[in-house]
């Protein structure tokens, strides 16, 4: 199964306000969207998926089979699961033959899944602004990865979509 991680950010590599907002472009939105309503798989840290739930996003996005990563003990709800770890999550996914997964963050999950050696893609969407402070792409782990690029796309005038390969060494 590949896991791709999907993340829309300022040109400072912030995917987040530090209040967790993510003031991004319609366009941006829309191309998030898309991607995961292609895969129909999802993968969430509890934070980001409380969040996505509270505003009615899961609707946006398709209603994917969504898998949350906590260390909380929440009970599954039909089409979201909880797991205790990046790995037991792409168990769960394989379980139901799922071939390709969005990884939606936040930072934490983002390091834990790059330091577990499990995402396979990256897509960044850079839109044009830059916060002094903020949430980082990735929490602070100790990990390094390399990737290859494998295309470049204009969202917009002002907005990038970079995507990588991750390669293993």
């Amino acid at each position: 199964m590949k896991v791709i991680l999907y993340m829309a950010m300022t040109a400072n590599g912030m995917i987040a306000r530090e209040n967790d907002e993510t003031p991004w472009s319609g366009i941006e939105w829309k191309n998030y969207a898309k991607e995961v309503r292609k895969h129909k798989a999802l993968i969430l840290g509890r934070r980001t998926y409380e969040i996505m739930k509270k505003s009615g996003e899961f609707k946006r996005v398709g209603n994917p089979f969504t898998v949350v990563v906590t260390s909380q003990s929440i009970k599954s709800d039909g089409n979201c699961v909880f797991a205790i770890s990046p790995e037991k999550a792409v168990s769960i996914m394989e379980e139901r033959k799922i071939k390709n997964a969005v990884l939606g963050g936040g930072a934490s999950l983002n390091a834990s899944f790059m330091k577990s050696g499990l995402v396979g893609e990256i897509i960044l969407d850079v839109e044009p602004m830059i916060f002094g402070k903020g949430i980082k792409l990735f929490a602070e782990e100790n990990f390094e990865s390399y990737l290859s690029l494998v295309g470049i796309r204009n969202l917009s005038k002002n907005t990038i979509q970079l995507r990588y390969k991750v390669r293993k060494v």
